[in-house]
């Protein structure tokens, strides 16, 4: 192999089996987060928080530590970041602890992942206006249409960063601007460029950003993080009240901690948050222009592969496309297509509407059961790249015939 990314696949025990091209969906665990993972359990499984005894401390110096890797890893203060278990949680999080009011309006795209867009969906329900600004056939927003769309009865917007069904980059430093000038809110769902891509949240100047753990980050599943700038926390209120979130209670009345705590009430994936740390470390000593140079090269040559295949219909522009190449054959079940690559090759891709419905109708996708998504990281090889092609190729000229 020509790749120089030898030595991080020995770390993920998975790729022995399979041609893994479904980082959009979830990153296979490397060896050291695991590790992490199992030191806690192993040496230290005690609660974070108040405990005084000396695994209790390190537990709670641990979960922090891993806060701190991870503002630094994003450009913010360590008090910035709000665990979650995942995006949809951070999502929901914002979306239900600002306080919206009647009449008041929400700018989304059509094209975003249901957890960017059912949370706003359903605060139509308290008489928010939802303002969908639809994409264009390359599944790419037009600031100028986010700018032309705002009123003064605009009070955030919401964009993906990288689209999970089209693989599409959005302007979002454009549209950050768009709502720093006009004093809106601005959230992005950063699930598909986190740990792909460098991301400073600081120079983007989003009010909130919504993280997973389990993809880019190669960190464990159920864990992911809200970067909530410090100017805009006050605008949120605490959803999930309990344990850790106050401290004081007196008759009927109680007193919130600091932020971050007040948001994180009860007990926290501990080992999960751990294991991020690990990962975010992991992934600092890969560096992240070599993942970003990579992963480049890789969805460039996927666009090629499938795209000299005569009978296939492939989605987005291949000059503004990252880590995400979907595609179908013309006239074939997405399902049955990434069925026959598992059989044939072990080559594990994602088929379906990717919990992004409007975006496949979006781009004339959905009779055909969706589209076929392929999707890369660092751990992945050119070699892979061309076994995919070529069993592509076979599949097509089966269904061609």
């Amino acid at each position: 192999m020509e790749d120089s990314n030898i030595d991080i696949r020995a770390d993920i025990p998975l790729l022995e089996n399979v041609i893994y091209l479904d980082a959009a969906s979830t990153t296979p665990t490397p060896k050291p987060v695991v590790n992490a993972m199992c030191d806690y359990f192993n040496n230290y499984n005690s609660n974070t928080g108040r405990g005084a005894y000396r695994i209790a401390v390190k537990s709670t110096n641990e979960f922090e530590g891993a806060r701190s890797k991870i503002s630094k890893f994003i450009g913010c203060k360590p008090s910035e970041i709000i665990f979650t278990k995942n995006t949809t949680e951070a999502i929901n999080l914002v979306a239900n602890g600002l306080n919206f009011k009647k009449g008041d309006s929400i700018i989304v795209p059509n094209i975003e992942h249901h957890s960017n867009f059912i949370p706003w969906l359903n605060l139509k329900k308290k008489g928010i206006d939802l303002n969908i600004i639809n994409a264009d056939k390359y599944g790419v927003i037009d600031s100028a249409d986010v700018e032309a769309a705002v009123d003064n009865n605009t009070k955030l917007i919401t964009t993906t960063h990288i689209s999970n069904a089209i693989g599409s980059v959005q302007p979002i430093n454009e549209i950050a601007k768009i709502a720093d000038e006009n004093n809106i809110l601005y959230h992005i769902d950063a699930a598909q460029s986190a740990g792909h891509i460098m991301f400073d949240v600081k120079k983007i100047k989003a009010d909130f950003v919504s993280f997973p753990g389990h993809k880019g980050l190669f960190g464990p599943v159920g864990t992911g993080f809200l970067y909530c700038d410090e100017k805009s926390v006050e605008k949120l209120k605490p959803m999930n009240l309990g344990g850790g979130t106050v401290t004081n209670v007196i008759g009927g009345s109680f007193e919130f901690e600091d932020v971050p705590a007040r948001f994180e009430g009860g007990t926290q994936n501990i080992a999960g948050v751990i294991g991020l740390g690990a990962a975010v470390d992991y992934l600092k000593n890969i560096g992240i222009d070599k993942v970003e140079k990579h992963s480049k090269k890789l969805t460039s040559q996927l666009f090629q592969e499938i795209n000299s295949i005569d009978n296939t219909i492939i989605y987005g522009n291949p000059e503004n496309i990252y880590g995400i190449v979907s595609f179908n054959i013309d006239g074939v079940n997405a399902h049955d297509i990434a069925k026959i690559l598992d059989e044939l090759k072990n080559i594990c891709v994602r088929s379906g509407h990717h919990c992004a419905i409007p975006a496949i109708r979006h781009m004339g996708s959905y009779e055909l059961g969706g589209s076929v998504r392929t999707s890369v990281h660092y751990y992945n090889t050119s070699e892979e790249i061309q076994i995919f092609g070529e069993t592509l190729r076979e599949i097509s000229k089966f269904f061609g015939d």
